[in-house]
């Protein structure tokens, strides 16, 4: 059993930074890939980025990509989101994931455990 915990999340002016971080349960945190996913009112669950177990190999969706930068730390059993540049459309739930079967990705069923999400509320 795996429990992940959000925290970080909060408002912040567009423009600004700010820097969630999940962390893990657990002694077997470097053997799952890391993902996060967000969720605004009233749409899907999107994917944001997800990172290997490794920490070697990133992806991140369209929408984010060049501003929001996905770390771990196996040492912490921490993965953190950073956002920078962040936009009034980056207001979300956001959750870590974590694949423990496969190199995780962007499909949000390839994900065994979730935590119970961050709010990030971004003001124009």
């Amino acid at each position: 059993q795996v429990q992940l915990v959000e925290s970080g999340g909060g408002l912040v002016q567009a423009g600004g930074p700010l820097r969630p971080s999940c962390a893990a349960s657990g002694r077997f945190f470097s053997r799952y890939a890391m993902g996060w996913f967000r969720q605004a009112p009233g749409k899907e669950r999107e994917f944001v980025g997800v990172i290997s177990r490794s920490g070697g190999s990133t992806d991140y969706s369209n929408s984010v990509k060049d501003r929001f930068t996905i770390s771990r730390d196996n040492t912490r059993n921490t993965a953190t989101l950073e956002m920078n540049s962040l936009k009034p459309e980056d207001t979300a739930g956001y959750y870590c994931a974590a694949d423990l079967y496969g190199g995780g990705g962007p499909e949000a069923a390839k994900y065994e455990y979730w935590g119970q999400g961050t709010q990030v509320t971004v003001s124009s």
